[in-house]
């Protein structure tokens, strides 16, 4: 089977990605930013097609020449990139990482991996959304949409702003490098709301849980007892679809050049509440009663989503919200939650 570069291989969502790149049979050549990292994807998968190679900053220039150089490379599926809100710098700790990164890996496979055919960007709902269609019901957000937002509003604004523009950077970053350099490879980039979803890498505690499902930890530690948090974007979809997407983006020759909005619908903090409660009546006294205000949908009502080019080519059947929240929280409570 074709050889696959990985990057980013302890993060939440590479972890499914690469779950299933072995399962389907391919080699994985996967970075990491430490050998504590490396050592924990060699012990969860002993005997896989796997080679773990550490990378301490992506963002330094020439930070994958060296992986890149590795022999009859196919494809390269790159999901290293920041998302959290623990930086007190946006340029140096957050904006910089993204975009570098993401050229350095385009420049090192230009360079050093003429056998590459397509590689496969993880960027986000965040490159598309603007703050204006989130408040409107008639709008409609689809892979044409793009976050109007640019670099020096990611050094203004907010810690939501900044990450948003990060991956709206990070992501044109990919398409520009592609128009101007012309390399032998094509590229797709995946673009995911809020990701829910089984923990399947390690964490050295619930602090490092990734962002999206640091609610459901909140929930079931009760700290929505007497109010549900708001929801945010009221986006969301699976880990498992995104793995699905990542791979289908990759195997599926139409895929190239080509952006997929990753949803399975909508969602809020109170649906999630409602499903923990059905499923899990051990924690009932940790969580929000049904007369708990907050977490549910606005009144003006919601903007809408398409994202029919993601389930149609890639065929994907979404996993529906109550198996994602109960698998969600089962690994969590796993894992000490």
């Amino acid at each position: 089977m074709a050889k696959v570069l990985l990057t980013g291989g302890s993060g939440f969502i590479a972890a499914h990605v690469l779950e299933l790149l072995l399962k389907r049979g391919y080699q994985v050549v996967t970075t990491v930013r430490s050998e504590g990292k490396a050592a924990k994807i060699r012990e969860a998968h002993p005997g896989a097609k796997l080679t773990v190679v550490i990378v301490p900053d992506i963002a330094k220039p020439g930070a994958f020449d060296e992986v890149m150089q590795t022999p009859d490379l196919e494809y390269v599926q790159h999901t290293a990139s920041p998302f959290h809100y623990n930086w007190s710098d946006a340029k140096t700790e957050l904006l910089d990482p993204a975009i570098q990164g993401t050229l350095s890996v385009l420049q090192a496979v230009k360079k050093h991996a003429p056998s590459v055919k397509r590689v496969v960007v993880t960027s986000s709902f965040a490159s598309i959304l603007s703050a204006e269609g989130l408040a409107d019901p008639n709008k409609t957000f689809s892979e044409a949409d793009w976050n109007p937002l640019d670099y020096e509003d990611g050094l203004k604004g907010d810690k939501a702003t900044a990450y948003r523009v990060s991956k709206k950077c990070a992501e044109k970053a990919a398409w520009d490098f592609v128009e101007a350099e012309r390399p032998g490879f094509d590229v797709a980039t995946i673009c995911p709301p809020l990701v829910f979803g089984p923990v399947v890498h390690h964490l050295n505690s619930l602090s490092a849980v990734n962002t999206s499902n640091q609610r459901f930890v909140a929930l079931i530690q009760g700290g929505w007892a007497s109010e549900i948090a708001p929801s945010g974007v009221f986006l969301w979809v699976d880990v498992r679809d995104v793995a699905l997407a990542h791979v289908g983006a990759m195997e599926t020759t139409e895929a190239g050049g080509k952006r997929f909005f990753t949803t399975a619908g909508y969602y809020s903090n109170r649906d999630i509440a409602d499903v923990v409660r059905r499923n899990f009546p051990d924690l009932g006294p940790k969580l929000p009663g049904e007369e708990v205000p907050g977490g549910g949908y606005p009144e003006s009502g919601l903007y809408k989503y398409d994202n029919s080019r993601a389930t149609k080519m890639l065929g994907i059947d979404w996993i529906p919200l109550e198996k994602s929240v109960v698998d969600t929280v089962k690994s969590l409570r796993a894992v000490g939650a």
